[in-house]
């Protein structure tokens, strides 16, 4: 049974997550002890709201980085916790999972030396391959938050598993595919197709806080941070 001041706090989680002002909601959730926090956070992904599921996302990344940066044993159990989610066996959908893996290790080099190679590992078809559409939207975007912040990692044979989601049907897939291509790499085309560089079609892309309406070309010239939007991994 839920304490009544674990409650009120997931109560004060939730009115925070609705707030405008970027800056000022994650600096009140980092005042909350991060132990505490870490729960209501991943009560909220998987709020009706996908703003809110978006934005806890966000602010797990941050705790994520302050756990690394306190105890990294604290942080590698959260990391273990999403990939546990992300598991057939846990017996849950995953949802916001693999897009909070790639937030943290966006924000912690040594957390992405150690787990981005799982992260990567749910679009390989060879390996630990998840075939659920809306999950792979969230490993997707996982992957393109985490290759934006290095860049180095997107291998060959990465960029290839990526690349072959720039055909897809669903349009939020197609677009955090670009998303991921195009920010690994310098400003520009960065070897995108033609028809993906002509591509007029409008996605709702979250930006760090918000949703933004953009246009997939846009996406891809501009080195995934359309129209010089906050990008996630902004600290």
């Amino acid at each position: 049974m839920t304490k009544p001041h674990g409650r009120k706090t997931r109560q004060k989680v939730g009115e925070i997550l609705q707030s405008q002002d970027r800056k000022q909601a994650l600096e009140l959730l980092a005042k909350i002890p991060n132990m505490q926090l870490v729960g209501h956070l991943f009560s909220h992904f998987y709020a009706t709201d996908e703003l809110i599921r978006f934005r806890s996302i966000t602010a797990m990344g941050l705790l994520g980085k302050r756990l690394a940066a306190e105890h990294m044993e604290n942080a590698r159990n959260l990391m273990r916790r999403l990939m546990w989610n992300l598991n057939d066996e846990s017996g849950g959908i995953g949802w916001g999972s693999a897009e909070a893996m790639g937030e943290i290790m966006a924000r912690s080099p040594s957390l992405a030396e150690e787990y981005a190679s799982i992260l990567f590992s749910f679009l390989d078809p060879k390996a630990n391959y998840i075939d659920n559409p809306l999950l792979q939207q969230g490993v997707l975007w996982g992957i393109g938050t985490c290759v934006s912040a290095f860049p180095d990692k997107l291998t060959p044979h990465l960029g290839g598993l990526i690349g072959s989601f720039l055909d897809d049907r669903d349009e939020t897939k197609k677009a955090y595919a670009v998303r991921a291509l195009a920010d690994a790499g310098p400003p520009g085309p960065g070897g995108l197709p033609d028809h993906i560089l002509a591509e007029t079609k409008k996605v709702r892309l979250y930006t760090g806080w918000h949703f933004e309406p953009t246009r997939i070309c846009d996406l891809a010239l501009s080195g995934g941070d359309a129209q010089g939007q906050i990008r996630t991994t902004s600290k």
